[in-house]
């Protein structure tokens, strides 16, 4: 689950870390008020979406006057954002946030994240700050510094004097780094983030640092432990059918491919997406229906594949272990009854209860097209999407 801008800040703050003053609008009328309220000269009028790249778009200006405020907010609001990251489609801008300015000298990259190669949290630090951390590995690899945290140990001294030496602080600047490392990483621990993006970290001409942006992720499996968290969820920022899995309790992407798949198992359902990809389609979803799915849960994951008018044809593939092969022949029969087979549709069952789900399918009387193992399934439903064009 991701957050906006000023609701990631606002996290942050309760853990000390510093972030510039600001206040969430959602009119112009509010824009301009809570720059009234922060006091000028200078203001930034940020576009609040779930996408990086926002500044580049000009989804962030820098103003000087509270007329400059109501004309950029005028301007962004319900408009159309593209960036990078959000695709040709954009998103539609429908909160800002208004910020005091800061007086920069310096930019710099931080974040953390779960490195699972170590199962640790790790830290990546670059002076490369405001530009996409992937450019930097790209173009400039030996300006990023990375490095693990021992859960056992947490932040230590060294840790902050690693930071400094890699962003080039020192005296008061570089007792800022490792206190604000410190603070990031209990708030990393406390609330369960995935991701946590500082970028830039800024040092003001005052000699201060301050986090200017922040992007947080969190894990979705520990969203039970932290209602606070939940209750900052923007739907309006989701694909209505990653919202319709969720309710279901199904692991869900959407992606631009054509061949919706449905698999049992997320290893399998990367293995199903990438042999697709390897006979010349392109999966439209990444979709796990878990391992002890009902019979309705299965129908709902049919039914979201479905509402998606990329897809061209559906591959079903599932290998029972926990889960039953007649549980999910049951779901897919029920779910085609009830909205219809317009395109194509694969199934390939093994495992438990593998001959009882077969027969389920063969005599249903629905054009399914039985598949013997995956490899064959991928040819059968790549060839039958090329057939339709």
């Amino acid at each position: 689950m991701n957050i906006h801008e000023y609701q990631a800040k606002a996290v942050l703050r309760e853990f000390g870390v510093p972030v510039p003053r600001g206040i969430p609008a959602f009119t112009v009328v509010e824009a301009v008020r809570a720059a009234e309220q922060l006091g000028g000269p200078v203001w930034v009028v940020k576009a609040q979406i779930h996408a990086g790249g926002r500044g580049k778009a000009g989804g962030v200006k820098v103003v000087k006057s509270l007329d400059a405020v109501r004309s950029e907010a005028q301007r962004l609001l319900d408009s159309t954002l593209v960036t990078e990251q959000t695709g040709p489609e954009g998103k539609i801008v429908r909160r800002l946030y208004v910020e005091e300015g800061s007086a920069i000298d310096r930019e710099f990259y931080l974040s953390a994240l779960v490195d699972r190669a170590c199962g640790r949290v790790a830290f990546v630090v670059s002076t490369e700050g405001g530009m996409e951390i992937e450019e930097v590995a790209h173009t400039h690899p030996d300006r990023i510094v990375s490095f693990a945290v021992d859960p056992v140990t947490g932040v230590l001294p060294h840790h902050g004097r690693r930071v400094a030496q890699a962003l080039g602080l020192a005296n008061e600047a570089a007792v800022q780094a490792g206190r604000i490392l410190a603070q990031l990483y209990a708030a990393f621990l406390a609330k369960d983030m995935s991701l946590l993006e500082i970028n830039p970290l800024v040092l003001t001409k005052a000699g201060a640092l301050i986090c200017l942006d922040a992007k947080i992720g969190f894990d979705d499996s520990a969203l039970y432990r932290h209602p606070d968290i939940v209750a900052l969820r923007d739907l309006s920022e989701e694909d209505e059918k990653e919202i319709a899995a969720s309710r279901h309790e199904l692991s869900y992407i959407a992606l631009d491919g054509s061949i919706g798949c449905m698999v049992n198992g997320a290893g399998l359902a990367m293995a199903t997406m990438d042999i697709i990809k390897l006979y010349g389609g392109a999966p439209a979803n990444f979709l796990d229906v878990g391992g002890g799915a009902s019979k309705e849960r299965v129908s709902a994951a049919f039914k979201i594949i479905t509402a998606d008018p990329k897809v061209k044809g559906i591959l079903v593939n599932i290998f029972g272990g926990i889960m039953r092969c007649d549980i999910i022949a049951e779901g897919v029969i029920a779910a085609v009854k009830e909205v219809g087979l317009k395109v194509p549709l694969v199934v390939r069952l093994e495992g438990t209860n593998v001959e009882i789900g077969k027969n389920i399918i063969a005599e249903s009387g629905l054009n399914i097209i039985a598949a013997d193992d995956l490899d064959d399934a991928a040819q059968k439903i790549v060839a039958a999407v090329k057939e339709l064009g």
